[in-house]
């Protein structure tokens, strides 16, 4: 008996190492706030690096020392046909509920948010899947000076024009789920890639993405690639330079 129960710390390690990365359930995070989350704030989208890159907005999460940016930045998927939903806070009547973001083979649910850069609250208007290859509208992406060849033009649908970053209660984003977004969050899941964990463990650790220190003018508030906060491509400033909050316009998020 005492050899069993030794054994089973052990297995259940093994257990959890073994498992697959996806998952039929959404990556939540299960974090509850008593306060809303800043609004979101204006700034540029960096050009891609590459083709194969999919962007993933920036959004506020929540440490042990209050809220804190996330800078928006591009991904690689973790395997063709795959898009991201990005993570989305929810009043459930007594607080707000974060819902982590993840990947699968259709954009679910995210509270009706409007992220910008083709996130402007439901779906995704930044790209699609095509044999194999993700084609980019470059309407709402840019592209800069990539030779990438995979685009098409596609002008977004008006969204709100605000920085609310929430839904429900006073103030948040309305709405429910549609029937697509609703198979999509009982479709199977991937949780965030290494480079995303990466990211979001370095935003978390440095104190200038700190809403009390930025005030929700996040001094990063996009990177060309995940983790890389100290290097080309970082997007600083920008703020208060005629960004329009979701809107078609190339390369800007909602403001």
């Amino acid at each position: 008996m005492w050899l069993f129960r030794a054994l089973i710390p052990a297995l259940l390690v093994l257990a959890m190492l073994a498992a697959p990365s996806s998952s039929n359930a959404a990556v939540s995070i299960g974090i509850s706030v008593g306060f809303a989350p800043p609004e979101l704030p204006v700034y540029e989208q960096p050009p891609i690096p590459g083709s194969g890159y999919i962007w993933m907005p920036g959004y506020w999460a929540y440490g042990p020392n209050g809220y804190y940016w996330v800078p928006g930045t591009w991904v690689l998927p973790p395997t063709v046909g795959l898009y991201w939903t990005p993570p989305w806070w929810d009043w459930n009547g007594g607080a707000y509920i974060f819902h982590g973001g993840y990947w699968g083979p259709n954009v679910g649910y995210y509270g009706g948010i409007n992220y910008g850069f083709g996130y402007f609250g439901s779906g995704y208007e930044g790209g699609r899947w095509d044999h194999g290859r993700f084609f980019y509208n470059r309407d709402v992406n840019n592209i800069g000076d990539r030779r990438i060849t995979n685009v098409y033009s596609g002008p977004a649908r008006q969204a709100p024009d605000n920085h609310v970053a929430f839904h429900g209660g006073v103030g948040g984003m309305p709405g429910e789920p549609n029937t697509h977004e609703r198979a999509a969050a009982g479709a199977r899941h991937w949780q965030p890639t290494a480079p995303q964990t990466q990211h979001f463990d370095s935003a978390r650790s440095n104190p200038a993405l700190l809403h009390t220190t930025n005030r929700g003018q996040p001094p990063i508030p996009a990177t060309n690639r995940a983790g890389r906060f100290n290097e080309a491509g970082v997007v600083t400033g920008g703020h208060g330079q005629g960004q329009q909050h979701g809107g078609p316009q190339k390369g800007k998020n909602p403001g």
